[in-house]
């Protein structure tokens, strides 16, 4: 996403917050209905160009809102009127916007409950197993499987282990990936609930577990490069041999014997 829809994202979700910090143990169901709309969208071509249709009136778009989600909250649809009111570069833009909304509102119901650290966490260690197993993360990633037969193979693995906002957000990426791969989907949702809590995520690998005052150390390091606070994912892979590699967004610091020996390579035979 860029320009003009980059700038009707921020927008628009800046608004939503307000709605969000007040909305309590609604911003689950919010975030679910929210969701059922980028279902919608992704299934009509010809909405999408609708309802990002910049010659179209404003007024013609909210009535179409009105029109087709009037059974849902009225906060969903405010903030679907602000959506459709906004300009796009491109029409996929407007559906993606949604579901980060979705999941902004999802992640408040955490935040409101005191669980946000707990979702975060389950996340982590989520995604940790799927990174870790081959096998079940192209089952669950399968494309050619119906979305009920992923989400029953996710549910056999790990139903009733989730909190319910962790469930709802790794249904989302199981069962509907909108183009998207399962780890890096799962990453997103990490940085944005590190995000809500004001705090960047730095995803470290290393070849063995670091100490409590190992990841102190680095979390005070990062902390005072990024000039916020940094919350620490550590995943162990043998592999690297020795030091570490760590990415905070796109960012990525490989200090790993592994990358020197690569880049040793590089050099003799380049």
């Amino acid at each position: 996403m860029r320009g003009t829809s980059q700038a009707s994202h921020d927008a628009v979700l800046r608004g939503f917050e307000l709605v969000l910090s007040a909305s309590g143990k609604d911003g689950l169901s919010i975030g679910d209905q929210l969701f059922a709309v980028v279902d919608t969208l992704d299934s009509s071509g010809s909405l999408r160009r609708s309802l990002t249709d910049p010659a179209r009136p404003g007024a013609d778009k909210g009535d179409m809102v009105t029109s087709l989600f009037g059974k849902f909250d009225a906060r969903v649809q405010d903030v679907l009127v602000d959506f459709v009111n906004a300009r796009w570069s491109e029409e996929r833009d407007l559906a993606e916007s949604i579901e980060d909304a979705g999941v902004a509102a999802v992640l408040a119901y955490a935040e409101s409950t005191g669980k946000l650290v707990d979702v975060e966490d389950q996340l982590f260690r989520v995604e940790r197993i799927l990174s870790g197993e081959r096998d079940l993360l192209v089952a669950m990633s399968n494309r050619s499987a119906t979305k009920e037969a992923r989400l029953a193979l996710f549910e056999g693995v790990l139903g009733g282990k989730l909190l319910p906002v962790t469930q709802s957000l790794l249904n989302r990426a199981v069962g509907m990936p909108r183009g998207r791969r399962l780890v890096p989907a799962i990453e997103a949702f990490i940085a944005s609930a590190a995000e809500r809590r004001n705090r960047s995520v730095a995803h470290v690998t290393a070849a063995v577990e670091l100490s409590a005052a190992q990841r102190k150390r680095l979390a005070g390091i990062l902390t005072g490069a990024y000039g916020r606070e940094v919350q620490i994912n550590v995943a162990v892979d043998p592999e690297v041999i020795g030091g570490i590699r760590v990415q905070v967004g796109s960012e990525v610091v490989d200090g790993t014997v592994l990358a020197r020996l690569d880049q040793a390579r590089r050099r003799l035979v380049g």
